[in-house]
């Protein structure tokens, strides 16, 4: 079996999310995609996220209907700050017969030389690229691991979300509708 990994702090998790994972799920050769909470990417800001069981939740919320695209929680047991690599190890030593192949944004790719041992991420697995608009072309792109995919160009971010729900601006189509009624119960981002 050959799973995708799509890690994110999913903050909160939004239609761009899903239309990369289901991309990603039933155009390419994956079986499978795990959608992989990350409590806290050290490359981004901390006082940003909100509790890591509400993004969870709704991770959940969101993928309760996909046949092929799952969450899992594991990084949340794992030491923090959360390391790619060490999740990497982690689920292969937990999985040995799953074929594993990490999903990144090309704004990722480009920063990957700043990950830990991101040289044996290269060496070892796969990586599936959705293109970002506006990011140029990385040398890492011609890597044998590397492959870019057609997937559709998505423009939505967590941040744009959060900022419109703080301002108090509509946000229904670009949030599953169990995602916005999760947020609005709890007046998150607020």
């Amino acid at each position: 079996m050959k799973i995708g990994l799509f890690f994110g702090s999913f903050n909160p998790i939004h239609l761009g999310h899903m239309v990369i994972a289901n991309y990603m799920a039933n155009h390419t050769e994956l079986d499978k995609v795990w959608l992989i909470l990350s409590p806290h990417n050290p490359l981004k800001d901390k006082k940003l996220l909100i509790q890591v069981y509400d993004r969870l939740e709704m991770a959940k919320l969101a993928t309760e209907n996909c046949e092929n695209i799952e969450v899992k929680d594991d990084e949340l047991k794992l030491p923090k700050p959360s390391y790619t690599v060490d999740t990497l190890v982690y689920l292969q030593e937990k999985y040995p017969n799953i074929t594993f192949v990490l999903i990144m944004g090309q704004d990722n790719l480009l920063s990957l030389p700043k990950w830990k041992n991101y040289e044996f991420i290269l060496k070892h697995y796969l990586i599936y690229v959705y293109p970002r608009l506006g990011v140029s072309v990385s040398a890492l792109s011609l890597h044998p691991s590397v492959t870019i995919t057609n997937t559709p160009l998505m423009e939505i971010s967590s941040s744009f979300i959060r900022k419109a729900i703080h301002e108090g601006k509509n946000v229904q189509f670009f949030i599953p509708d169990k995602v916005l009624n999760f947020i609005e119960s709890k007046s998150l981002y607020r």
